[in-house]
């Protein structure tokens, strides 16, 4: 029998809601409701360590419509919601201010999960429905989110075999190299580049990149990405769920992202106006991991999944 229950994701970027009814032994979903909203909570935190008023406010608006969605759900019982909030939240000197706020329109107390709890929340969400018998474990599930990527490496049986968040996502890599009205110059890149190196260094120390067979990518950078190499008029998430990118075709995207400004992003089909200006960074993110562990993959590609640390969460909550 399944179990009605609500969960939240609050990112660095986006804000995002999902009712479900949920199998409890399985950790399978059916989904009642999946929303999402670019806030851009984390919005200047990478540089001044607090939440701006402008993007409290906007999150805060969101929670009101994601109250109203439960509400209206619900069949007239109250059921489960569980809130949890990631990297901009985790760096946040005010963070409390965003505490009291969620809680007073949700009722309940946002959880700000550690690197560590997010990644395990991701492997469990992207993992659920993949196909395990068309793809080689271990697996390697990355999670680009806009403030920090998780890499989860597990397989079917053990599940995760080890996992480490570091501070290396789209909006923050956008804000520290590439923020601009143009096109991001070559040694804006460059520098990116290095500091996205770096990091992949600091997550290698805790995860054994080398063991992993199969990449799984997910959040709104990789599906993003996964829709443009469909060449997909409007998003569409089944299409975009399981679908395979190689690295070639990541390697022709990113550049191509990288060459236009923000505006000229805007026209590109299936990208959201609110990642126009930080998915040409998320490309460059993808695509140097992609590069660091495809010769270990039985294929070079990455698995695109639109199950993610969203799903994770609400099959906690069963």
């Amino acid at each position: 029998m399944t179990k009605r229950v609500a969960a939240i994701d609050c990112g660095t970027n986006s804000i995002r809601l999902l009712i479900a009814d949920v199998h409890p032994r399985t950790g399978r979903a059916t989904d009642v409701v999946r929303e999402m909203r670019i806030v851009r909570l984390g919005e200047g935190v990478d540089a001044t360590g607090r939440l701006a008023p402008a993007a409290l406010e906007r999150t805060f608006a969101a929670c009101l419509e994601y109250q109203d969605l439960i509400e209206r759900n619900s069949g007239g019982t109250p059921i489960p919601l569980r809130f949890v909030a990631t990297s901009a939240t985790r760096d946040a000197e005010n963070r409390q201010e965003f505490v009291d706020g969620v809680k007073g329109i949700l009722g309940v107390e946002p959880y700000v999960a550690t690197g560590d709890e997010e990644a395990r929340f991701s492997f469990t969400g992207a993992t659920t429905e993949l196909p395990h018998d068309r793809h080689h474990a271990p697996y390697l599930v990355i999670d680009i989110g806009g403030g920090s990527t998780e890499f989860v490496l597990g397989d079917g049986r053990s599940g995760v075999i080890a996992a480490r968040s570091v501070d290396m996502g789209c909006v923050r890599m956008y804000e520290r190299h590439l923020k601009s009205d143009g096109a991001p110059t070559q040694g804006q890149i460059k520098a990116a580049r290095a500091d996205i190196e770096k990091l992949i260094d600091r997550a290698a120390e805790a995860v054994p990149l080398e063991e992993a067979r199969t990449l799984v990518g997910l959040a709104g950078t990789v599906t993003t990405l996964g829709a443009i190499a469909l060449e997909l008029e409007e998003y569409d998430s089944e299409r975009v769920h399981l679908s395979h990118m190689s690295l070639g075709r990541v390697r022709d995207i990113s550049g191509r992202l990288l060459g236009m400004t923000p505006e000229e992003r805007k026209a590109v089909p299936a990208v959201h106006p609110g990642r126009a200006d930080v998915i040409g960074a998320g490309a460059l993110v993808l695509l140097a991991i992609m590069e660091r562990v495809a010769p270990n993959l039985v294929t070079p590609e990455v698995v695109v999944s639109e199950r993610d640390i969203l799903d994770g969460i609400a099959a906690s909550i069963a």
